[in-house]
């Protein structure tokens, strides 16, 4: 039996959908819109670099104009509509994954464990008791009340005191949870203070956990190798899905890439059927975050779009090829390019540095004019009030 043949247009189409990028720019960006939103994309990661905006805002803002910064924040904190942990890094999550994430939490308490002990000085194990008590008697806390004024090197994860370790630690295996922040200060508060009763009574067995995770995995992807499956959470082990792949009624399909090579992938057959029917995306030119949910995999992105990027925030500034942080640029089914601007607040400005089209776009009229009613959009997440292009801000293309 032959296998279907998925063409680039069609793959594209249909990661594009999967990613909340194939319907209309419109509707609601707050309460249940904004929880449905994240629980279609399965989460949304968290970061502090706010050159534009968090990547977080910019990530709903770039499928819900109407977004504005710290919504997302206020479903978590008010709402409690989302909850904050780790898949492949920080991560906002739908509260109703919650008791799916039991299986991370005790996963992670045997591995995080033996990390931790190798990586941090001091014991940081003898924190736990102090932790629990000074949190159940003065409520939400951040690390800073626990480190005893010690004077550290830098702020950075490989220089986190004992108290910042410990509390790190009890976050991961669930007996904490991060309530809110305060800029971007995390403030951490016991368990069962902020998880709701009806959630936190919810259980499942690890196999029934293992099924959730790889088939809303793959329907979140569309397409996707077992390999895949098993990255897209970063809960379930490769051999796991695997052996899950193996036992669904799954369909194997050769996906077209970029440059025409096939690669074979497996799909739900109600997906598959689907792929006639997909949408147009949108025509209007859209800035993604550099964290946005279908760039996460470098490798895959360059597969379906012809797409090279790489963050460049910790490469040396006379070594970037591009800038500090370049914001891809989606039209349509396709990536036309990547700038490098900044929300100067003080001034009230975005600065557009430069502007990149990828290889055979070319940058005419009616495309800059989508450009331009973007940033209009952008200014106002960003909070400033207009553009100021800098001289030869359009840039040719780097091959």
């Amino acid at each position: 039996m032959s296998v279907p043949v998925l063409d680039n247009l069609a793959a594209r189409r249909l990661f594009l959908h999967k990613h909340a990028l194939a319907e209309p720019v419109q509707g609601a960006a707050h309460g249940a819109a904004l929880g449905k939103l994240v629980e279609h994309l399965g989460f949304v990661q968290v970061d502090s670099i706010n050159t534009v905006a968090r990547a977080h805002d910019l990530i709903i803002h770039s499928r819900r104009p109407r977004y504005r910064a710290g919504g997302l924040a206020k479903h978590l904190e008010r709402d409690r509509g989302l909850f904050e942990h780790w898949t492949h890094d920080a991560a906002i999550i739908p509260m109703a994954f919650y008791p799916r994430w039991r299986l991370k939490q005790s996963r992670d308490a045997a591995r995080m464990i033996e990390k931790y002990r190798q990586w941090r000085e001091g014991n940081f194990e003898a924190e736990f008791n102090r932790i629990r008590a000074h949190i159940e008697q003065n409520g939400a806390s951040p690390s800073g009340v626990f480190s005893d004024n010690v004077k550290r090197k830098s702020g950075g994860w490989w220089d986190w005191h004992p108290g910042k370790t410990a509390l790190e630690y009890l976050w991961r295996v669930g007996e904490l949870e991060i309530c809110h922040r305060e800029g971007f200060t995390k403030f951490y508060d016991l368990t069962h203070r902020i998880i709701p009763k009806v959630i936190a009574e919810e259980h499942h067995s690890e196999a029934q956990n293992v099924d959730w995770f790889c088939h809303g995995a793959l329907e979140r992807l569309g397409f996707a190798t077992t390999g895949e499956i098993a990255d897209f959470w970063w809960v379930v082990r490769k051999d796991e899905a695997k052996s899950w792949a193996s036992k669904e009624d799954l369909v194997e399909v050769d996906v077209q890439a970029h440059n025409g090579r096939l690669r074979r992938h497996l799909m739900l057959p109600e997906t598959l059927a689907g792929v006639a029917d997909l949408p147009d995306p949108p025509r209007r030119v859209r800035v993604l975050s550099p964290f946005d949910p279908m760039l996460r995999d470098r490798n895959r992105a360059a597969r379906l779009f012809g797409f090279q990027y790489r963050i460049e925030i910790f490469v040396p500034e006379a070594r970037r090829v591009y800038g500090y942080c370049v914001f891809p640029l989606l039209e349509g089914e396709q990536i036309v390019g990547r700038v490098d601007m900044k929300a100067d607040r003080k001034s009230g400005v975005l600065r557009v540095k430069a502007l990149w089209p990828e290889c055979g776009i070319k940058w005419g009229a009616c495309r800059h004019a989508r450009f331009e009613a973007e940033l209009v959009r952008i200014c106002r997440l960003a909070g400033v009030d207009e553009v100021v292009w800098s001289d030869g801000w359009l840039r040719e293309t780097k091959l």
